[in-house]
């Protein structure tokens, strides 16, 4: 969402999502119906990106530096799971039907319980651990990470670096056609 500068860490970069994202996510309900659709396929366009980065470049360092990595590293994979699946719910409701703002509701409760850990717990420990050259340089693979990352929620879709560096820019591809072709989520 935001251009990125040589000079922010990856914590700058995540958090700089994190708050783009709940603001929009906090403007759709007053929103009309054709522009919450709109504002909802950037929410979802933007939270995959965001997580299949953080998947590549984001788990890796928090397993190998941060005391009891692999525990958080699991719990936020199953966070991001429960986010895709809702995010392919919402992606399913019309905007208009009374159910869109109940999966929104949802999608958010999801969210902000996900920000809140990584930006109270993991965020800080990754700068305690790890020099700033190298937040730095896992901030500059996030972002170019996310701009060849699908935009479409993939339920099925492993939660693994490894499938996210060889099939994911090909999936993303395939996504980002998809919305030219569908005229969806022109911010994406």
């Amino acid at each position: 969402m935001t251009a990125s500068t040589d000079d922010r860490d990856v914590v700058d970069v995540l958090t700089t999502d994190h708050h783009e994202v709940l603001d929009l996510v906090g403007r759709i309900p007053t929103a009309e119906a054709a522009a919450r659709r709109d504002m909802a396929d950037t929410v979802i366009a933007e939270l995959m990106r965001h997580s299949v980065a953080e998947e590549m470049y984001v788990y890796p360092a928090m397993r190998e530096h941060l005391p009891g990595g692999e525990a958080a590293v699991q719990d936020d994979i199953e966070e991001h799971q429960q986010l895709v699946e809702v995010m392919k719910e919402l992606e399913d409701v019309d905007s208009a039907d009374p159910r869109f703002l109940e999966v929104l509701g949802r999608l958010e409760g999801v969210l902000r319980h996900h920000v809140s850990d990584e930006e109270t717990e993991q965020f800080p420990q990754l700068r305690a651990r790890l020099p700033r050259e190298q937040l730095v340089e896992i901030g500059r693979k996030v972002e170019t990470a996310k701009k060849a990352a699908p935009t479409r929620p993939h339920p099925s879709a492993p939660h693994s670096a490894l499938f996210h560096k060889t099939l994911g820019p090909g999936v993303g591809m395939v996504d980002r056609l998809r919305d030219a072709l569908t005229g969806r989520s022109r911010n994406t």
